[in-house]
């Protein structure tokens, strides 16, 4: 009995892992000090004028045929990767991070900041039209849940206790995201 204890309550605290973090203070965008400019005002503008584009609905079978196995655990199962084993949370190029399932444009690196949590962090999207947010009660907990405007898909979760300018913390799993460089 006490290692299915032990197994459940592992399993929430791996969960919940993405909610902790350092102090605003310890926190800056993973672009300082690397030698990264950050994108030019124009891009930006372009990407937050882009038209969304037609809303995109696949049944579950073409998306599996579409996504790697992990990508549809966090996609389409609302799955999380793990912390610290993934492909962008150290990533410092510049450039845009789109959906991975439909290839929605929803977060530059202008806007990526190292949260110490072992996942890709934003303070802000490209543009509000571009990510959904939802209420989730899963786990024990009540939480935001970002999704991709376009598709609907799982891409992680958003925090209050983010760093300024906006104070919030797209905590994102890498599995929902592809990394174009610009």
């Amino acid at each position: 009995m006490k290692a299915i204890y032990f197994i459940l309550l592992t399993g929430v605290l791996h969960l919940s892992a993405c909610a902790q973090q350092e102090s605003a203070a310890e926190r800056a965008p993973t672009t300082a000090g690397t030698g990264n400019e950050p994108l030019p005002a124009e891009v930006v503008k372009e990407l937050n004028e882009q038209a969304l584009g037609d809303t995109v609905v696949k049944t579950e079978a073409e998306w599996r045929k579409l996504l790697t196995p992990e990508q549809y655990y966090v996609l389409r199962e609302e799955g999380t990767e793990r912390a610290f084993k993934n492909e962008y949370n150290d990533n410092k190029k510049r450039g845009v991070y789109n959906c991975a399932a439909c290839g929605n444009p929803m977060f530059t690196s202008q806007t990526k900041f190292d949260s110490g949590t072992g996942w890709p962090s934003f303070y802000a999207p490209i543009s509000e039209k571009r990510v959904k947010e939802v209420e989730d009660r899963t786990m024990g907990m009540v939480r935001t849940e970002v999704e991709c405007a376009r598709c609907g898909s799982h891409i992680g979760h958003v925090f209050p206790d983010g760093p300024e300018p906006t104070g919030l913390r797209y905590c994102l799993n890498s599995a929902a995201l592809k990394f174009v460089k610009k």
